[in-house]
């Protein structure tokens, strides 16, 4: 059983990413009790297969996720926040802008996910001046 949260105009919903070389978690956190209420990951069951195929691959990569994959992880997270009534999300944008260019034109298209879904990302606008992915 599913439940839905109060959505009240005080209460506000922060998004966390978790990143490494192998995979990526998205996770959004009551801001009130930092208790998480929705999270999604590379390391779900849908992205085992193309995991071990990177892991596999010769040349060896450092990286076994993608912008593909942060899209893909970012569209699960949205359907499950619509799920429990969360239509707004807001990031730490100093914790986005501290990372690596690198990461930062990965994770993107997962903000763009999260958006095409009906979940609104505040703050995310300000990551996409960054030039183009």
């Amino acid at each position: 059983m599913r439940r839905k949260i109060n959505m009240s105009s005080n209460h506000q919903h922060l998004l966390r990413l978790v990143l490494s070389c192998r995979k990526i978690t998205a996770q959004v956190t009551s801001h009130d009790t930092s208790n998480i209420i929705a999270m999604a990951s590379s390391s779900e069951q849908e992205f085992l297969a193309l995991y071990r195929i990177r892991l596999n691959r010769f040349p060896r990569s450092q990286h076994f996720w993608d912008a593909k994959t942060a899209s893909r992880v970012g569209e699960k997270l949205g359907f499950r926040l619509k799920d429990i009534g969360v239509t707004s999300i807001n990031i730490d944008l100093e914790e986005e802008l501290s990372r690596p260019i690198h990461y930062r034109k990965r994770v993107l298209p997962l903000f763009d996910s999260v958006k095409r879904v009906g979940v609104a990302v505040d703050g995310a606008e300000k990551l996409g001046e960054i030039g183009p992915v």
